[in-house]
């Protein structure tokens, strides 16, 4: 009888492990990003992996339209002051599946392209290449900055109906939490003072 205990009690921890593993195994994860200098703006080139849940994926394949946020905040400690921002930004992408085309549209900032599959679509949105995000001497070169990034859905852009459903059901929350990171600016001052 104790034996027996002991492998149900095994085959729970298995049981609730692979669960929660499953859990995290979709959501939206950081693969990559980079800040860099172009001409005279800072650049963004940042990578994600987004997987949805099935129930989410019906819920495109319905025609709701998916807002995916990518923010990015820049600080800068000061020992006299509060500590500077200089750079706050947010992007918006939106997904969405029309169904007499059978293609998945992708929108940010005025420029539209399709995707044949899901994978396809959620691939493009989570490639975020050529954002500029700042002026280039907004950030002082050589100074020790530190900068968070996150993309989330936007429960708020959601129709009303589904925002009830998102608050009380947890495969809604799709983020990637924030990731913090450090970096020093170096480039070369082309304006003549």
């Amino acid at each position: 009888m104790r034996n027996l205990r002991k492998l149900y009690f095994l085959i729970g921890i298995i049981f609730f492990g692979v669960i929660s593993f499953s859990v995290y195994a979709d959501g939206i994860k950081l693969r990559q990003i980079q800040i860099e200098p172009v001409e005279n703006n800072w650049t963004v080139n940042v990578s994600y992996q987004i997987d949805l849940l099935p129930e989410l994926e019906e819920v495109v394949k319905k025609g709701i339209t998916f807002h995916f946020l990518t923010e990015l905040n820049v600080t800068r400690g000061r020992w006299y002051w509060f500590e500077e921002k200089p750079v706050q930004v947010i992007k918006n992408i939106r997904l969405s599946y029309h169904p007499l085309t059978f293609q998945y549209r992708i929108s940010a900032g005025g420029l539209t392209i399709s995707a044949a599959t899901l994978e396809e679509a959620l691939i493009q949105v989570g490639s975020i290449g050529g954002w500029q995000v700042a002026e280039l001497n907004s950030l002082e070169n050589g100074k020790t900055y530190q900068g968070e990034v996150r993309m989330r859905l936007d429960l708020s852009q959601l129709p009303k109906p589904f925002q009830i459903n998102a608050l009380n059901a947890r495969e809604w929350n799709v983020s990637s939490g924030w990731h913090q990171f450090s970096f020093v600016p170096q480039y070369k001052n082309t304006t003549n003072k």
